[in-house]
């Protein structure tokens, strides 16, 4: 069965001023809709074909540019509509809280050290945060359309939470400032399905 581009739980502009309307539109009726397609085209015919999306990803060859790219490319914007809510956001709390306190003391250091991987991203890519086996949490980045969950990444773990700092994320809005960009993304976080994700991967 085809992958599908998955439905957003709010509209477009729901996340304004933080993340404008038109961007969101672009991002994915353009950008995820392409990578779903060119996706669905990459593993027509193969033996890939029919397995979930988190399969392929595992078990992936590095090599099929085209799977890497585009598979990426639908599981990481999946996760990244998935962490953002308008309303109904929760706050952090619970295991999830504990875990990233023990691991970065306080919730200001981890946002610290998250914006500061995601600002320091060259080019296109990803900041994330990761569950290992035991709960444990780390923060991690991968270029391009890379993913935790991709072998050889150097990151490892389950991706919980996932921040696009690819341009077309921002650019209309905040053109070449990240920054305020990653900032804002903070103001989004749905961290009720963060924790939720954070259970289920633990």
């Amino acid at each position: 069965m085809a992958f599908e581009l998955p439905k957003l739980k709010y509209a477009y502009d729901a996340l304004e001023p933080h993340i404008d309307a038109r961007t969101m539109e672009i991002h994915h009726t353009k950008h995820h809709q392409g990578y779903t397609n060119n996706l669905n085209s990459a593993i027509e015919g193969t033996d890939l074909e029919g397995k979930t999306i988190e399969n392929i990803l595992i078990n992936l060859d590095m090599e099929n540019k085209a799977v890497r790219n585009n598979g990426g490319g639908f599981y990481n914007h999946s996760l990244f509509w998935s962490v953002m809510n308008p309303e109904n956001r929760g706050r952090l709390s619970g295991d999830l809280k504990d875990a990233i306190e023990a691991e970065y003391k306080s919730f200001d250091a981890f946002k610290e050290e998250f914006s500061k991987t995601a600002a320091t991203r060259f080019g296109s890519g990803w900041a994330w945060l990761c569950v290992h086996k035991g709960g444990k949490v780390a923060i991690c980045s991968t270029p391009n359309q890379d993913n935790p969950l991709m072998p050889g990444t150097g990151c490892g773990g389950s991706p919980i939470l996932g921040l696009d700092v690819w341009e077309h994320a921002y650019y209309l809005n905040y053109q070449n400032r990240r920054a305020d960009y990653i900032n804002a993304f903070f103001n989004v976080i749905n961290w009720n399905e963060v924790e939720r994700c954070y259970a289920e991967s633990k």
